[in-house]
């Protein structure tokens, strides 16, 4: 197929939210697609009615749109081999199913519920290989013909070899020889109900879609000597075959929810940037270039490589995403930090998708509760605190003016409602033992908090640095370290060790209230 556009697809069934797994399927076709100058085809097999969601696909299409992942036919795109929607192609794979019992490469079968639940227990009870015991399988043409015109209902199943191999070549793994024996015994591929099955449907969607190469998860791997006798019974070539290595936790298991996240929406609830899950899950068992650790998505797509992916299971490493996460942080502007973190300040948006409560990972402090900014009908941020008389104006400048305090400190997008809290709202004072440092008592704190007055003036009268060489002259004439001298001035005046950098956040606070808040710590002490 070297002379053949690449054709590649994404085709999730929409009974569950988008996870990291099924991301880095997606991003792989993607990126291979572009890398070829192919097509990415977005596809939906939805013939699981029973757990389908109208809710799980427009997940799949928020999903996409946040990670900027674009495809070239299917969703709302069209094209000219859809629809792209398995549910609404029901006739054809009819078609095809009974074009395959005309060849006699499938076959009618009238086995009722009762008869498949006997087998079952049998097959149980004595220890043997489940599967169907092709019963039907050799029924005489007149045996089939009573049995449609009587009306019995029945499925279609496939006739697959009773001896020999099935051999097929993988791009990562090679070549993979799979006994006919060990196939799963002549599966249905027509419901009794019109329904196709998922192999009956992803093969004729395949083909008729004219995919090239099918990139999926290894754990595919044993229907691969399955669909490959179909295209077989089809007289199809099949796609080029690549199962992905899988994705585990650091224990060396599958991930799941006990390692942590992996829906896409609560990496979106926890603060995660779609520039760092790009980059980071892109690197989830492929290399690229030598040394380099970041890449834009149109970078990764220039430098995508099948011969580049590796054959052992990616370990998915949160901490490492975190540094991705905080990278990009640090990259946006400050309008662009406004813009993504103003959900979490607020308590709207990606702030309000579902986080899994039996997560590990503690779940992140946002919204007005720990902020003090809340969003107004008109879509405009607004101090909760009313006696603050803060418009929103004065709300968005001032955390305009943060975003370059906080954005250093910011691992995660979320950690920025708690940071701006001390600007929006006038905490009571603090408790002696939230204020004292361990290594200080009780008058050298008071001490600290006196000499901290012409410090705050400092701050307004000269530059950030000269503050700063202020701070560490006035902890030596007090005999302490300067994080003994800073400790209780930031709680003085911020209230929360969870802040920005202390000058920033006095000089956006305002000398008046700065000192007005370190006499209120005073005098409570």
């Amino acid at each position: 197929m070297s002379d053949t556009e690449v054709r590649v697809r994404y085709a999730p069934s929409p009974t569950g939210m988008q996870h990291i797994g099924g991301v880095r399927t997606a991003l792989f076709n993607y990126l291979f697609a572009r890398s070829k100058g192919g097509k990415f085809i977005l596809r939906l097999e939805d013939t699981d009615r029973t757990r389908y969601d109208e809710k799980y696909v427009q997940n799949l299409y928020d999903t996409m749109a946040w990670l900027g992942i674009d495809w070239d036919e299917g969703g709302d795109k069209g094209g000219e081999y859809g629809p792209y929607v398995q549910s609404e192609r029901f006739e054809l794979y009819k078609k095809y199913a009974e074009e395959l019992v005309a060849k006699g490469e499938a076959y009618y079968c009238f086995c009722d519920a009762e008869r498949l639940e006997r087998i079952r227990k049998i097959q149980t009870e004595n220890k043997m290989a489940p599967g169907y015991d092709r019963n039907c399988r050799h029924l005489t043409e007149d045996e089939v013909k009573a049995n449609l015109a009587a009306g019995k209902p029945y499925v279609i199943r496939l006739k697959v070899p009773l001896e020999g191999e099935t051999v097929f070549h993988d791009h990562l793994l090679g070549d993979i020889t799979w006994k006919n024996e060990d196939i799963s015994p002549d599966p249905v591929l027509l419901k009794s109900d019109g329904f196709p099955t998922y192999h009956l449907a992803n093969i004729v969607d395949d083909h008729l879609m004219k995919v090239t190469h099918v990139m999926r998860a290894q754990e595919w791997i044993p229907s691969t000597p399955l669909h490959v006798q179909m295209y077989r019974s089809f007289g199809w070539e099949h796609p080029e075959f690549c199962h992905l290595p899988m994705v585990n936790g650091s224990d060396g298991k599958k991930l799941s929810k006990r390692h942590g996240s992996t829906s896409l929406n609560e990496f979106r609830a926890r603060g995660y940037l779609p520039q760092a899950i790009i980059n980071y899950v892109a690197l989830l068992g492929c290399s690229y270039e030598e040394g380099r650790d970041f890449y834009t998505l149109s970078e990764l797509a220039e430098n995508f490589k099948l011969e580049h992916l590796n054959k052992a299971p990616a370990v998915f490493d949160y901490k490492k995403l975190e540094f991705y996460n905080a990278n990009y942080i640090r990259q946006l502007s400050t309008e662009e930090l406004y813009k993504w973190t103003l959900p979490f300040i607020t308590g709207t948006g990606d702030a309000t998708l579902e986080i899994n409560p039996d997560n590990p990972q503690p779940k992140p402090n946002v919204g007005p509760q720990f902020s003090g900014v809340a969003m107004g009908e008109d879509g405009e941020p607004y101090c909760v605190d009313k006696s603050m008389n803060m418009t929103s104006a004065d709300v968005k400048k001032t955390l305009m003016g943060l975003m370059p305090l906080i954005q250093e400190r910011l691992k995660f997008l979320t950690e920025a409602a708690e940071m701006v809290h001390f600007m929006f709202t006038e905490h009571a004072p603090l408790a002696a033992e939230q204020v004292v440092p361990k290594k200080l008592d009780l008058a050298k704190t008071k001490e600290v908090l006196e000499a901290a007055k012409e410090f705050v003036a400092k701050v307004f009268e000269t530059d950030h640095e000269t503050a700063e060489a202020f701070a560490k002259e006035t902890a030596e004439k007090l005999g302490i370290k300067l994080g003994d001298f800073m400790m209780p001035v930031r709680m003085a005046v911020t209230g929360s060790r969870v802040s920005p950098p202390l000058i920033g956040s006095i000089a956006v606070l305002g000398k008046e209230r700065a000192l007005a808040r370190i006499e209120r710590q005073l005098a409570a002490l």
